[in-house]
């Protein structure tokens, strides 16, 4: 028999082990009159710490973040491929700091949102943003969108009702279009967008490494200031969400034609772009974009990447603050 066995009698220590955790457990989980008061005083104002949501008619779930005075001046911010909400933090940060009200939601299929395997195309994507701008009604917002987002900005604004929307930023952004075509001579081939589409169905945990690690953010370039920690949070944004949405989504950022989008847009439009943007190209995206749209303000940046936002807040956030100001 085990030594054990004959100090403390088997089914006494199991009896006396269950009631002890038992009581245990009772006491954490059963508060006493004045915890259960005060926690359901507190209830409205700790509700909006938890994580917010809105339901789409698909029964598709939309991860938002909301922070600010809810009658200051909303500005909705739109992540790139394949990232999330996440990847405004600096320029969220930096507008409360000013007093705005700040909103980014993860594009469905990315992120915290329902990893869906329809919808993932730019009809749906501006859908989405229109039910988010509905639910919290928005009103004069300005929209800013970087890459795939900045596609998403121009769809939607595009299309919103009157009175929602101020003015617009595109950063680095896909429009007018991205792939090679008749029509479009200075894209980029329809292989490339294959590549991706290949390295993300072999790979995806690697691919989304060597994207940081390289061309997002310049890094491959000779002295360059590499920051593991921005290439860390790349992929574990990229890994959060859906390998079949973010395969859909290559086609959605690089085949949609977004000219008839631009032409329609009156509002005031900051384009931006850094000139040394190695994955949307600058000489056939931000001067054709600008071109095409009625009412706007080309600004490129010598040397900057296309994940300029996060390299370069300090260069980034004034000149987006002069001209929401403006």
């Amino acid at each position: 028999m085990n030594e054990w066995a004959t100090t403390f009698p088997v089914a006494a220590t199991r009896r006396d082990l269950l009631l002890g955790a038992a009581a245990t457990i009772a006491a954490l989980a059963l508060p006493t009159y004045a915890d259960a008061q005060t926690s359901n005083t507190n209830q409205d104002e700790t509700k909006d710490t938890a994580m917010p949501f809105i339901k789409i008619a698909d029964d598709v779930e939309i991860y938002y973040k909301d922070w600010g005075p809810k009658d200051a001046q909303p500005v909705v911010f739109h992540h790139g491929w394949p990232l999330s909400a996440d990847d405004w933090d600096n320029q969220m940060m930096f507008f409360l700091e000013n007093g705005y009200r700040v909103i980014a939601h993860d594009r469905r299929g990315h992120g915290r949102s329902s990893q869906t395997w329809t919808g993932n195309e730019m009809d749906t994507y501006a859908a989405d943003v229109a039910a988010l701008t509905d639910a919290l009604d928005l009103k004069d917002a300005i929209h800013v969108g970087h890459s795939t987002g900045g596609g998403e900005v121009v769809h939607y604004v595009a299309r919103a009702k009157k009175g929602r929307v101020a003015k617009a930023v595109i950063i680095g952004a896909v429009p007018p279009i991205m792939v090679k075509s008749e029509t479009n001579p200075g894209g980029l081939p329809i292989e490339v967008f294959d590549g991706f589409r290949a390295a993300l169905v072999a790979n995806r945990a690697q691919f989304f490494l060597d994207v940081p690690s390289g061309p997002f953010y310049g890094f491959n370039r000779p002295g360059a200031k590499v920051s593991e920690g921005v290439i860390n949070n790349w992929w574990r944004q990229g890994m959060m969400g859906g390998a079949k949405a973010h395969y859909d989504c290559i086609k959605a950022f690089s085949e949609t034609d977004f000219t008839e989008d631009l032409k329609a847009i009156d509002l005031p439009v900051l384009v931006m772009h850094g000139e040394d943007d190695q994955i949307v190209p600058i000489a056939d995206s931000a001067p054709l974009s600008a071109k095409l749209l009625k009412n706007s303000t080309l600004k490129t940046y010598k040397d900057l990447p296309h994940g300029m936002c996060t390299t370069h807040p300090e260069i980034i956030n004034p000149d987006l603050l002069a001209f929401i100001k403006s």
